[in-house]
């Protein structure tokens, strides 16, 4: 039977491109993010095998929603990716936004437990796989960075989670990559890690044999 992928932050960069690796290793793929016109081409692109969500995943109720679609439409749900994440403009904390804060928070930490919390039933009944985007960031001390401490949360969860998903036998991997060619940054990084690369590692991570855990793939730029 085909396995089903869910992917936030799905439009570009990491999550389109963990689409792809999916699609091509022959798994289903739910594909939720905000941008519905990218949604819609990268589904197009993909075929038959992809569903395009339109989902603000700090919307509880719309995760939850787009976790019921997924179901519906592809009768299960075996491994999620939750990738959405964002940063800030004004960095530091003295002279840094609280409004930044505030969204960024809601979208690297609320809008994780939002999707583990819908996706855990369904992930329960297959024994499934929860994947996270860590950071490099969240395993090192930056100068007064917010976006830091939330992928340290980040990391911290997605332990914690790894323990409470092992009591029915699934899995919990946190991503940690170094700095990766996405459109976070405003200039193309193409000496960094790749999209792709991480997109590897994911799916590396969720076709291990039930015998093994990845609890954590860490990649940096080879430069």
């Amino acid at each position: 039977m085909t396995k089903t992928l869910l992917i936030t932050g799905a439009s570009t960069g990491i999550g389109a491109a963990t689409a792809r690796a999916a699609a091509k290793a022959g798994w289903n793929v739910a594909l939720l993010a905000r941008s519905k016109d990218k949604l819609d081409q990268l589904a197009d692109e993909i075929g038959d095998c992809a569903l395009a969500v339109e989902c603000d995943v700090t919307d509880r109720a719309a995760v939850k929603d787009a976790v019921d679609q997924t179901v519906a439409k592809f009768g299960g749900l075996d491994a999620v990716f939750a990738n959405a994440g964002t940063g800030v403009n004004t960095p530091g904390v003295e002279k840094g936004d609280p409004d930044e804060w505030h969204d960024m928070i809601h979208l690297n930490i609320l809008a994780v437990l939002y999707t583990a919390h819908a996706s855990l039933p369904e992930l329960r009944k297959t024994k499934g796989h929860f994947v996270v985007t860590g950071s490099k960031a969240g395993r090192e001390h930056f100068k007064g960075s917010i976006y830091s401490a939330t992928k340290w949360f980040v990391h911290g969860f997605a332990g914690n989670l790894a323990e409470e998903m092992r009591e029915f036998g699934g899995r919990c991997t946190v991503i940690s990559p170094g700095m990766v060619n996405t459109p976070f940054f405003d200039e193309p990084k193409p000496e960094k890690l790749q999209p792709e690369d991480v997109a590897n590692a994911v799916m590396f991570a969720v076709e291990q044999p039930e015998t093994s855990a990845i609890r954590e793939i860490h990649l940096m730029p080879n430069d």
